[in-house]
This record gives structure tokens, sequence and C-alpha cells, in this order.
């Protein structure tokens, strides 16, 4: 059974994975478009950008997220300047690394469905005196279903598994910022195995259902397509 401080790292997992994917939503589609539909020079080092947190070991991602985000970092300087205080061991903290470290995982997807559709549906639908903004929400956006689909799942899950980044970043606060991985390493330290096994046993579960119900409605997106 799950203990009063597992179900509310549980909860808290969710909270942030559900507003960390909304975030990424808006953000990764707005870049995966421009990556999709650009040929300027930026592409290549934007996309490497992007992708940095699928090589880069979580704890150098947090660790220099810390430094920024720090009250002596560039970016925790001003956040402190608006009055909204430093960001590590916030949950606002947590958000804001979560969205970075699960970006790849959306825009990517996002990307890819955007350049298989290509620009001819878009022409098509110029000619027809379709404004871009017309043209970007009822052709590129149902066209990118299955990436969009995609995209939204993996970013969920990706936020709802993260552990090295998350610990550098908010530390180990129980209801503020004790994620359900962090709760996991911290029952395997005091040697509470039953209670690590419970937990660790939930998420493997949900990985799996992500996983297995992405497989099911790409599948039935393509059919219906065909």
């Amino acid at each position: 059974m799950l203990t009063a401080t597992d179900f509310t790292a549980v909860v808290l997992t969710l909270k942030l994975a559900a507003l960390s994917t909304a975030i990424l939503m808006v953000l990764g589609t707005w870049l995966a478009w421009q990556l999709a539909h650009t040929r300027s020079w930026w592409k290549q080092p934007v996309s490497a950008l992007v992708s940095m947190p699928l090589v880069l070991p979580p704890t150098v991602l947090g660790f220099y997220l810390l430094l920024l985000f720090g009250p002596h970092g560039p970016i925790g300087q001003f956040t402190q300047t608006l009055g909204l205080g430093a960001l590590p061991f916030t949950f606002s903290g947590l958000v804001v690394a979560s969205v970075i470290y699960s970006l790849p995982f959306v825009v990517q997807p996002i990307q890819n469905a955007f350049e298989t559709a290509g620009r001819r549906p878009l022409e098509v639908a110029a000619s027809l005196r379709a404004s871009p903004r017309d043209a970007f929400l009822t052709v590129a956006i149902p066209l990118a279903r299955p990436g969009l689909l995609t995209a939204a799942v993996l970013g969920f899950a990706h936020t709802v598994g993260e552990f090295g980044v998350v610990l550098m970043i908010g530390g180990d606060i129980a209801g503020e910022t004790k994620v359900a991985s962090v709760a996991i390493y911290d029952h395997v330290e005091s040697l509470h195995y039953a209670n690590a096994n419970v937990l660790a046993a939930s998420m493997a579960t949900f990985a799996f259902i992500v996983v297995l119900t992405v497989g099911l409605l790409n599948h039935r997106l393509a059919g219906r397509d065909l």
C-alpha cells in the first residue's frame, strides 16, 4: 500500500507532468513548426540545443540549471528582480526544469509529423485563399495528429519518470518538490524495499499503459487516414 507521503508524491508528480505537458505542447508545437519549415542557418544549432537533454546526463543538466536559476545566476537574479524569488527547490523550478528536460520528446515527434505532411497541403490551402493561421489550424494540425498525440503522451510520461534533474533542482521537500521517483530513492536508501517496490511497480505499470496506449491510438489514426 502507498503511504500518505507516497500518495502526496504521486499527486505532485501528476500535477507536475500535467502542467509541464501543457506548456510543452504549446512551446513544442511552435518550435517544431519553425524547425520543420525554416531553411535558415540557425536550424541545426537550435535542433542540436533542443536535443541535448537526450544525451546529457540528467545530473549535468540539473547542475547547470541550478547555477542558472540560483540566486547568483543570471536567471535567478532576474526572477528575484521581478519579486518571484529564486527557482531552485520550488515547484515552479521543477516545472521549468521539466519543460527543458522533456522538450526533445515533444518537439521531435511533432517536427517529424509536420515534415512528413510536407508543404503541398499548405500550398493548396493558400490557393483556396486560406490565411496562414487558418491553414495551420485546419490543415497542418489535423495532419500532424499522430505526432501531436505521441508528443503529448511521451512528454507526460517522461516528466513522470524524471529523477536526476528534479532531484538537483527540487531537492526532497515533502509536499513541495518530492516527486514519485525521489520517493522511491528515499525508500531504497532507507532499506524500505517493500514500499519502494509498490511505488516502482505502480510507475512501471503506468509506463506500460502509456506505451501501449500510444501504439493503439496511432494504429487507429493510421487506419482512419487510409
